[in-house]
C-alpha cells in the first residue's frame, strides 16, 4: 500500500552502476540512475580469487555514483558478476526437515564439485518443484566466502551496506519478471557485461541455467550460436517432452538484432528482445536518463528484490 524507496548496485568488470526506485512492487518507478568507470584492471571477476584489485579506486567509483543521485540511502542490494559464483540446479532424492539441514546436506552433496573446501562457501538455495518420483528440484547458488566478503567490506568502507547480494543472471530475469509470468514454456536468453546467460523455464521454474563468459567485443558474436545451440540441445535431451514457445532476448542496443538473429537460428523460435525501459515507469524528477537503460539493467533488477 506504501510507496518505498530502493537502492541498487551493479558491479561489472569495468563499471558501478547505481539506480533507485520508488513506489511498489506491482509499480515501481525510476527515480535516478548514475553509472562510474572503473579504471582498467580494477576488477577481476573471479569464483576462487579476490575479485578487487584496486580497492580505492573501487571505493571512489562507488561513492561517486551514490552521490551524484543526491540521496543519503546507505542499504543498498548488490548485483554481482555471474563469473563470481555458481548456479545449479539439483534433483534429491529426500524432502529437507528445514534449512538447516537443507545447508548442511548441501554443503556435503559439493564438497567434491567446487573448486574450495565446501566450508568456505556461501551457499544458498531454494526448492522450486517436485518431480513425479518425489525428488526435489533444488536451485543452488555457491560463492566463495573470501570473495564475497572482500565486496562487503569494500561497500562498508564507502558507506555502504548490502542488504542483499546476488547475481547478474537473476536480476536481468527480475527486471521482465511480470513480463514473463504469461508465458508457460520459454527461453530467456542474455548477454551483459561479456557473460551470455541461458535459462529455460516450464511453468514459471527454472529446468535448466547456464553461464559462460565469451569475449568481450564482437569476436562474441562467433561463439554465441554455438553456445545457445548447444545449450538448448542439453536441454531437449534432458525434457524431449517441452515445446519451447517463445524466446526473450536482454542484449547491448549495438548488438540486439544480430543477438536475436543467432537466437532464432540457434532455438527456432522467434525471438522477442526485451527493452528495460518497458519494464518499468520513469518517474519525472528532474533527473536526466540515458536513451537505453540497458547498462542499468542488473542494478533495477536488484533494487527491485527489495522495493
Amino acid at each position: 500500500m506504501f510507496s518505498r524507496k530502493s537502492l541498487g548496485v551493479s558491479v561489472s568488470s569495468s563499471t558501478v552502476a547505481v539506480v533507485r526506485l520508488g513506489g511498489r512492487p506491482s509499480s515501481p518507478h525510476l527515480e535516478g540512475v548514475s553509472c562510474r568507470p572503473l579504471s582498467p584492471g580494477t576488477l577481476r571477476p573471479s569464483l576462487r580469487e579476490q575479485n578487487i584489485v584496486n580497492p580505492q579506486g573501487f571505493i571512489i567509483a562507488l561513492q561517486e555514483a551514490r552521490n551524484s543521485l543526491l540521496c543519503r540511502g546507505k542499504y543498498v542490494s548488490v548485483s554481482l558478476p555471474d563469473s563470481v559464483g555458481r548456479v545449479m540446479l539439483l534433483d534429491m532424492e529426500a524432502r529437507f526437515k528445514n534449512r538447516a539441514e537443507g545447508l548442511e546436506v548441501l554443503r556435503w552433496k559439493l564438497k567434491k564439485k567446487l573448486p574450495f573446501d565446501a566450508s568456505d562457501a556461501h551457499l544458498d538455495y531454494q526448492q522450486i518443484a517436485i518431480r513425479e518420483n518425489g525428488d526435489s528440484v533444488v536451485l543452488v547458488v555457491v560463492a566463495f566466502r573470501p570473495v564475497i566478503s572482500q565486496y562487503e567490506e569494500l561497500f562498508n568502507a564507502a558507506g555502504l551496506i548490502p542488504t542483499r547480494i546476488d547475481l547478474n543472471c537473476f536480476n536481468l530475469c527480475r527486471v521482465f519478471e511480470r513480463r514473463l509470468a504469461t508465458h508457460a514454456e520459454y527461453a530467456f536468453l542474455s548477454y551483459f557485461d561479456s557473460q551470455l546467460g541461458v535459462m529455460f523455464f516450464s511453468a514459471g521454474k527454472p529446468e535448466f541455467i547456464r553461464s559462460r563468459e565469451l569475449a568481450g567485443d564482437d569476436r562474441a558474436l562467433d561463439s554465441l550460436h554455438a553456445e545457445i545451440r548447444r545449450s538448448y540441445l542439453s536441454y531437449k535431451l534432458k525434457f524431449p517432452e517441452r515445446q519451447i514457445r517463445d524466446v526473450f532476448c536482454v542484449a547491448p542496443p549495438h548488438m540486439a538484432e544480430r543477438f536475436c538473429g543467432i537466437a532464432r537460428d540457434a532455438v527456432g523460435c522467434e525471438p522477442v528482445l526485451l527493452e528495460t525501459k518497458s519494464a518499468l515507469a520513469v518517474r519525472n524528477t528532474g533527473a536526466s536518463f540515458p536513451e537505453s537503460l540497458f547498462p542499468f539493467a542488473s542494478a533495477i533488477g536488484t533494487a527491485l528484490r527489495v522495493l
